[in-house]
């Protein structure tokens, strides 16, 4: 079984939702924009791409009508390269990764592009809710419906996590990814990206609009404080979960050219890492944000590996409390663990955050001369995901 690759990666800056510079963005445009550099970085014609798999979270609206497919084509690669969307919610680009990897494993493809977007402004509060309940559902695991700030009280409730720790944390997040964007720790990721977004006027509401390039992470503070987070006020009353300890809105785009070993070292590439294995696991939906506490040991047992031989962890910072929670059971050092920050910095595109955090994994395994790395996510609805990756 040959080996699958990963020899480049691309991504836009994430704007923050409904304030930010992708909120008049089409879902194709973002997709195009990632594809088209991840392609371009790895030397490729268009046309040699076999298939375009995107991770998309809400796939309809300015995201839907199979964007893979618009995306593929937005970006120059022909009529003749496919697209196909896949959603497993927030693991949705993580999912295109291992999918990509895992026909190039089974000797279908040699050259792919794996990856996901998402525009929240434009497709959330539009999206269509027409019987979205189903009533068995409903009367016999409602939690299945649940908000994620929800299942996220119910983990710092059920495992005893206090919102001062919580908190701590939401500011470690925001101190580490803004000296790593000052330490240009995320340049390698980052294509800049022109576009045209939406301005309201605070005064009168009127709304113009204004052409910007996004060339970073809108949700970086540099400036946080503990004081600053523990005065936000939480999303229930009586809660612990605030925007100071959760992950931002936020709209983008990542992709990953992922080929055979074979092909890169034809085409004289350096990969970026290997693909070793994925795993996901299923677990009780109103503690959805425990999904790793599952998922990584079914992936480390699967590839023969120890916690303590993992040099980098990315784990997606939906809550600071699941976080903790999964550091604390998983046995992940503080150290190894999200150590540019994360989604409550950096934000959190929902099927865009696979793709981001493994890319981001690889780059900086890389710079700390790290031999493994997983990243890993909890999953809407009570699930967990987990990829290994060999550094290259």
């Amino acid at each position: 079984m040959t080996d699958a690759v990963i020899v480049s990666t691309a991504r836009t800056g994430l704007a923050k939702s409904w304030k930010g510079a992708l909120n008049m963005t089409h879902g194709a445009t973002l997709g195009a924009h990632v594809v088209t550099h991840a392609v371009r970085r790895a030397g490729l014609e268009g046309p040699e791409v076999e298939d375009v798999i995107l991770g998309c979270a809400n796939p309809e609206g300015a995201t839907g009508m199979n964007i893979a497919r618009q995306a593929a084509y937005k970006a120059g690669l022909g009529v003749t390269v496919p697209g196909m969307t896949v959603n497993r919610f927030c693991a949705s680009g993580l999912q295109a990764i291992a999918i990509a990897a895992q026909r190039i494993m089974a000797g279908e493809n040699d050259i792919l592009v794996a990856g996901g977007i998402e525009s929240i402004s434009c497709v959330q509060n539009e999206m269509n809710r027409h019987m979205i309940d189903d009533p068995w559902i409903v009367r016999n695991k409602p939690e299945l419906y649940w908000p994620m700030p929800k299942t996220a009280e119910r983990v710092a409730e059920r495992y005893g996590i206090g919102r001062d720790r919580q908190d701590e944390y939401g500011v470690r997040s925001q101190l580490r990814a803004a000296a790593a964007a000052e330490a240009g720790r995320f340049a390698d990721e980052i294509v800049p990206l022109t576009v045209t977004m939406a301005v309201a006027d605070r005064g009168s509401g009127a709304v113009a609009t204004k052409e910007v390039t996004l060339d970073r992470d809108e949700g970086i503070r540099p400036d946080t404080t503990l004081a600053g987070v523990s005065a936000i006020r939480t999303v229930y009353e009586g809660g612990v979960v605030t925007a100071g300890n959760a992950s931002q809105f936020s709209d983008g785009g990542s992709a990953c050219t992922v080929m055979s070993a074979a092909e890169a070292a034809r085409r004289n590439l350096r990969p970026m890492g290997v693909f070793r294995g994925f795993a996901v696991a299923g677990c009780e939906p109103d503690e959805m944000g425990i999904g790793p506490v599952f998922a990584v040991p079914k992936l480390l047992a699967k590839a023969g590996v120890r916690a303590a031989d993992v040099d980098l962890w990315e784990l997606n910072e939906a809550f600071a409390v699941q976080v903790l929670h999964c550091a604390d059971r998983l046995g992940i050092p503080d150290d190894r663990l999200n150590v540019n920050g994360g989604a409550i910095a950096v934000g959190h595109p929902y099927g865009v955050s696979g793709s981001r955090i493994a890319a981001h994994a690889l780059i900086e395994g890389r710079r700390r001369g790290a031999r493994l790395v997983v990243a890993t996510m909890c999953v809407g609805a009570g699930q967990g995901a987990a990829a290994l990756f060999e550094v290259c």
